[in-house]
């Protein structure tokens, strides 16, 4: 598992530049989105009200051809992106590239709401409806029917990439910080909570898109309200120090966070890349996948769904993003450690290194001084000559704790970092002040702000956890299930749904880092056919936000009306 975390890891780290290599995928990110705002006369700001009186249904005609309304489509995209992201997702961001993160987030969220825009509109525009009777689109299709068949190739690496996208970002992810949370909040093993995430899963995927988009409908607007209405509680209570955390988080934004929890610090380009890597899997946009979600949508006009998608990135990043991010920065968790208490197991990834040996932007300097396959000595619970490292910063005041007691004797190691006891199976644990990474950071910042109502806090991070999960799960199992069809059929697509229903067990019960490694270096790698396809197709875009913003759009009820007007 160590070596496959660390090949993971790599691969992550050259599709996103990850510290030293040229920021292709940022570059490319960026130039994209400032490529469709240019394209489309800054449409996310020109036609902003006008996309949330398309998303209430507004312009709604049930005769037009298509699964799922409107609003449908952007409570299935809304699922799989206001989720984890915006709990576990700005935790990292702010964790490994401090305060400064949030602001390339933002940047992020205003150029991907024109590249939903566009990525939608095209979605549309060059749907198929299956011999099944329902709608088939994405990214593979407008890939294939608007660049030409000679881009096929391209158009079955995309949908590739999107089934194995959807079983890291929108599964593996998922799940694990489902069971880390309730881990955390109960003490229930996470094989239990991977047990009822993949059944209620297989429950809903089962019944298709329709279903899918009436779970999604129900589960996005009550968990939004929710998290929403906590974090604005907490912002109020704490609205003293919202001015100096903007300035925080500017002042951060162009230069390297100060050192904190034991580390030195993230250089520029380092929080750079986190913030918009965060801020990418948090809104989607760019990555293609939303778009086989608007496909779906009952229209006519391509440029229409297009105009919901938009409010997608504003909705998940400007707003839920910036409540979670702010709470975080507020009550000053993201630098700050606490007393745990954790098992010394693979999926708690703790790492023993020699004393003195120093850790600099969330890494190990001298791999070296990583103990493996030997033993260290402990006296009443203390290691001698030995530091420990959870979260990428040490271990203060550590103690090794078996049977309720600190222990004396002698603790190995295995090769993969794993400490165990020799002749024994006794539980080793870890207890100290440690700092905090991913949905149990935020549920601390919650726990913190609302401390005045007692542990109320840290339940609603754990209910928002389950909820997003569950519902970001439900909804990129049918954008994998899409890609399985377009590569291989619709037996292709039944067998995937099951495969996805098992993955998502499994991610419940390994460990963060090779969960986050595994999702970041698909998940970019997707995005590389669908922006190269949003380029090429950028003319088509720009016609079609033209077309649409030149006339006068008539809501249902006024069509109704003039038609018996006529008659």
């Amino acid at each position: 598992m160590d070596t496959l975390r660390n090949i993971l890891e790599s691969l992550a780290n050259l599709v996103w530049a990850t510290p030293s290599f040229f920021p292709f995928m940022i570059v490319l990110l960026l130039f994209t989105g400032f490529l469709m705002t240019i394209k489309t006369r800054a449409i996310q700001i020109r036609r902003f009200f006008h996309g949330w009186k398309v998303m209430m249904g507004k312009y709604d005609d049930p005769e037009d051809e298509g699964d799922i309304s409107h609003f449908q489509a952007i409570s299935a995209a809304l699922s799989a992106t206001v989720g984890i992201g915006n709990i576990a997702g700005v935790a990292t961001a702010i964790h490994y590239g401090g305060p400064g993160a949030m602001f390339w987030m933002w940047i992020t969220a205003v150029l991907g709401m024109s590249l939903k825009f566009g990525s939608a509109t095209l979605s549309l525009k060059f749907r198929d409806i299956t011999p099944e009777g329902e709608v088939a689109g994405g990214p593979m299709y407008y890939i294939k029917k608007g660049m030409g068949g000679k881009f096929t190739w391209m158009a079955i690496l995309f949908a590739s990439l999107l089934m194995i996208s959807a079983l890291g970002i929108g599964n593996t992810i998922q799940s694990f910080t489902i069971a880390d949370q309730m881990r955390a909040s109960f003490s229930i093993p996470t094989w239990i909570t991977g047990l009822f995430s993949a059944t209620f899963i297989a429950i809903v995927i089962i019944g298709g898109v329709k279903r899918i988009g009436r779970v999604a409908s129900i589960l996005a607007p009550f968990m939004c309200i929710l998290y929403v209405v906590a974090g604005l509680t907490i912002l109020a209570l704490n609205i003293t120090e919202i001015p100096a955390t903007f300035a925080l988080i500017f002042k951060s934004a162009f230069t390297h966070s100060a050192q904190v929890g034991g580390f030195a610090g993230a250089g520029f380009m380092y929080m750079l890349v986190w913030g918009i890597k965060r801020g990418l899997f948090s809104n989607e946009a760019g990555m293609g996948s939303a778009p086989v979600a608007f496909a779906a949508t009952k229209a006519k006009e391509p440029a229409r769904p297009g105009m919901v998608a938009m409010i997608g990135p504003f909705i998940d990043t400007i707003t839920v993003c910036t409540i979670t991010g702010l709470v975080i920065i507020t009550t000053g968790v993201w630098k700050d450690k606490r007393p745990a208490k954790i098992a010394a197991t693979a999926q708690n990834d703790i790492t023993v290194i020699s004393k003195g040996t120093k850790i600099q932007q969330n890494s190990v300097l001298d791999d070296s001084k990583i103990l493996l396959n030997t033993s260290f000595k402990v006296d009443s619970g203390a290691a001698k000559n030995v530091s420990f490292v959870k979260h990428h910063s040490l271990v203060d005041n550590a103690k090794i704790i078996v049977n309720k007691k600190p222990y004396t004797g002698k603790i190995r190691i295995n090769s993969e970092k794993v400490m165990y006891l020799e002749n024994s199976d006794k539980q080793i644990y870890l207890k100290g002040e440690m700092m905090e990474n991913g949905s149990p950071l935020t549920s601390w910042a919650f726990k913190e702000g609302l401390r005045l109502f007692g542990n109320w806090g840290g339940l609603i991070i754990t209910f928002g956890v389950l909820l997003f999960g569950l519902s970001t799960s439900i909804s990129w199992s049918y954008y994998g299930n899409r890609g399985a069809y377009f590569v291989f059929g619709q037996k292709g697509a039944d067998i995937y749904k099951w495969i996805f229903v098992i993955i998502n067990f499994i991610g419940a019960i390994i460990s963060l880092e090779l969960v986050w490694a595994f999702g970041d270096f698909a998940f970019g790698l997707m995005a590389i056919p669908n922006l190269i396809a949003l380029i090429y197709l950028s003319g088509t875009i720009k016609n079609e936000a033209d077309k649409y913003t030149s006339k006068k759009h008539l809501t249902y009820q006024e069509k109704l009306k003039l038609k018996q007007k006529k008659e």
